[in-house]
């Protein structure tokens, strides 16, 4: 368990050599920039905004012209796409489609402005369209769609509201224009809504026969056409099947682009990659002919980096150690078991200046609980095949991804040994199947006990872990105590906690609410049972004593230890925080029998055995998928609360390097060399 050692390395080279020198160190991915110089008379920084701004939009660019042609011409991929990682591909093929950046850039407008291109066909099929519908009434009618003259007479069109006759509009001219003489009205199509018409009348009483309408609900059309509706429509669908035409040409253009893929994904990146190279140029101090670039860099990398610039630029590189008050960013460096739990970690929060790195004395704890809650051999067998041959299967999957699966691999292989110590496989499927389909009773006996033969002694057993578990974390802030020369908190923190804690322990075990529990007696000597009460005595006299030990008001003192003294509940809330180690050990065997339960009520014949293998199938998939999701939370929850709560309190920074941070491709690492 460590948190790697992290120094300054201040970097000061020729101008002419800054664009090989950061390229260099992002490939490289060691450094994380942070100038602790600012500018002055001699050193200034560069306006890099509009170049970054103009290599963003560039990659955007790319990124949109992809979403465009995953729209037209999906790319085919497989169920596990997303754990194949990003494609690894040679330096010089990034370099060749780097001096094909431009025409590539050229494609994705041209993709971009096909995509609208087609987007405007649409919106013209859905107006044409929309034209047809409102001309669909007026197909009966034999003359142009806007209003008519001759020499005497007019004529206009309208609508009025559904049921409306032709007897109804004459009593509305009676009524309302009883001056108008002559007026002829012709019902064009009727429907329940709306009621379509013509209306001839003498030119020079149009006003009145339309005002009158009016107050009856008539309106105009909102279109009209030169051309007769039915010769109308027949235009507009000649005019859709023109945009579809047309739509179906730029979709064989694009497709026809697809072949571009790749090569816009690895542009993409390039410029996404330069535009975090000149994010930080900005950032560089430079003077006429140099430049200084500063950083936190790994110690282990530090020598390497330094021999590899000095040896091959005119600069300067000084690596130093970081000052007292210096917080910096953090890298976990664990074994490679207890690596995969470093996500746990970093979940949680990493590890501020000076503090202890738990991961590794985590781990260890955190697959011991997962399997002793899952707790099912076959459960445990299928989460670590399935898990080992997805990372062996796709080597190129994010580390983050590879740590996960990782994790649950060796939460699977203790689940599979709790399974095996406890009897369980698949709950009680042997004994169901021996007895339903062969007729007698057969068992795959358990190597330890059975919990839901006996629950009371996996409850004792989860206490007694628990305990273990609080009493290691409460043994690591000893050792930070003792580490960092703070003696008397060592003692007055940890040593009188660890003499109350264990007197009061002492004590609990040979009482009658234990042997209840445990369904068993224990006897003490006597001078252990007066041991006991001493260590208590002691301890809690002792914390309330030195707990409030840095104020000087003896009364306030003790007082403060007298409440430190209360923190005894939130001790014996913790330990029976472990208890749901028995609840989700029991709900995992209580939930897979009862699923065989159901399956064995079927008929024993070939329906009922294969309702039998469907409830099985899908019974136990589910009850893996939930218990698997209990017991990860609840695994979480004991790290987190329980155990960080006694010497950990995280705070640390991740280490966030200058790298190319690529989106579809990385390109192979080229070594110090």
């Amino acid at each position: 368990m460590a948190v790697l050692k992290m120094q300054r390395i201040s970097i000061c080279a020729l101008k002419k050599d800054r664009k090989a020198i950061l390229e260099k160190l992002q490939s490289l991915g060691v450094l994380e920039v942070n100038h602790v110089i600012g500018e002055d008379e001699d050193f200034r920084k560069m306006d890099t905004a509009g170049q970054k701004t103009g290599f963003e939009k560039a990659a955007a660019s790319a990124d949109q012209a992809l979403d465009i042609l995953e729209k037209y011409v999906p790319e085919s991929k497989s169920l596990f796409a997303s754990l194949e990682g990003k494609k690894l591909i040679e330096p010089e093929t990034g370099r060749q489609v780097q001096a094909e950046r431009r025409e590539l850039l050229k494609a994705a407008k041209t993709i971009y402005d096909l995509d609208r291109e087609r987007a405007e066909q649409l919106a013209l099929i859905t107006k044409f369209q929309n034209s047809i519908e409102s001309l669909t009434p007026w197909l009966a009618l034999d003359v142009p769609l806007r209003p008519g003259n001759t020499k005497r007479t007019a004529m206009f069109l309208g609508t009025m509201p559904g049921g409306t006759a032709a007897e109804n509009v004459y009593e509305v001219l009676a009524e309302k224009a009883p001056e108008v003489e002559g007026a002829d009205v012709h019902l064009i199509f009727a429907e329940q809504s709306m009621v379509y018409l013509a209306v001839i009348c003498l030119k020079e009483d149009v006003p009145a026969v339309e005002e009158a309408l009016r107050s009856a609900g008539f309106a105009r059309p909102s279109q009209t056409w030169d051309a007769v509706p039915a010769q109308q429509k027949q235009e507009l669908e000649s005019q859709i099947s023109e945009c579809r035409k047309n739509i179906s040409e730029i979709e064989k253009r694009i497709t026809e682009l697809s072949e571009l893929r790749e090569k816009l994904k690895i542009v993409a990146d390039y410029y996404r990659v330069r535009a975090d190279k000149y994010a930080v140029l900005g950032q560089l101090p430079q003077s006429e002919r140099t430049f200084i670039i500063s950083g936190y860099i790994p110690q282990c990398e530090a020598s390497h980096v330094a021999d590899y610039l000095t040896g091959r630029y005119d600069c300067m590189v000084d690596v130093e150690e970081l000052k007292e008050d210096e917080e910096a960013p953090v890298i976990l460096k664990n074994n490679p078991f207890s690596s995969n739990m470093e996500g746990i970690v970093e979940s949680y929060g990493l590890p501020h200046k000076g503090e202890l790195d738990p991961t590794t004395i985590m781990s260890f704890f955190y697959v011991f609980f997962f399997g002793m809650m899952l707790s099912d051999a076959a459960y445990g067998a299928i989460v670590a095949i399935a898990c080992g041959v997805l990372v062996w299967k796709f080597p190129r999957m994010s580390e983050g991804m590879k740590k996960s699966l990782k994790l649950f691999f060796y939460c699977g292989l203790s689940t599979l040994v709790w399974g095996i110590l406890f009897g369980g496989y698949f709950g009680n499927i042997v004994d169901v199947v021996s007895e339903k389909f062969f007729g007698t009773t057969a068992a795959v006996p358990a190597l330890w006990f059975i919990p839901l033969n006996d629950p009371m002694k996996l409850l004792v057993y989860s206490l007694l872990f628990g305990v273990i578990h609080l009493f290691v974390g409460l043994g690591i802030k000893g050792y930070i105590c003792l580490r960092d020369g703070k003696v008397m908190d060592f003692f007055c923190d940890v040593v009188l906690w660890f003499l109350l804690l264990v007197g009061l322990i002492l004590m609990l075990l040979p009482s009658d609410i234990f042997a209840s529990i445990a369904q068993t007696s224990i006897v003490f000597p006597g001078w252990l049972n007066t041991a006991a009460k001493a260590l208590a005595v002691i301890g809690a006299a002792g914390i309330v004593l030195m707990s409030g030990r840095e104020n000087k008001n003896p009364a306030l003192r003790i007082a403060l230890g007298a409440y430190d003294l209360y923190n005894i509940t939130g001790w014996l809330s913790d330990v029976l925080s472990y208890s749901r180690l028995l609840a989700l050990g029991l709900a995992t065997g209580v939930i897979a029998s009862v699923i065989n339960q159901m399956g064995s009520m079927l008929p024993n014949n070939v329906v009922g055995v294969i309702f039998f293998v469907v409830i099985f199938i899908v019974g136990h998939a589910l009850n893996l998928a939930i218990n698997l999701l209990g017991a990860y939370v609840h695994t979480n929850r004991l790290q987190f609360v329980e155990f960080f709560g006694k010497f950990y309190e995280g705070g640390g920074r991740p280490f966030a390097p200058f790298k190319e941070n690529t989106k579809y491709a990385d390109v192979k690492e080229e070594t110090l060399s």
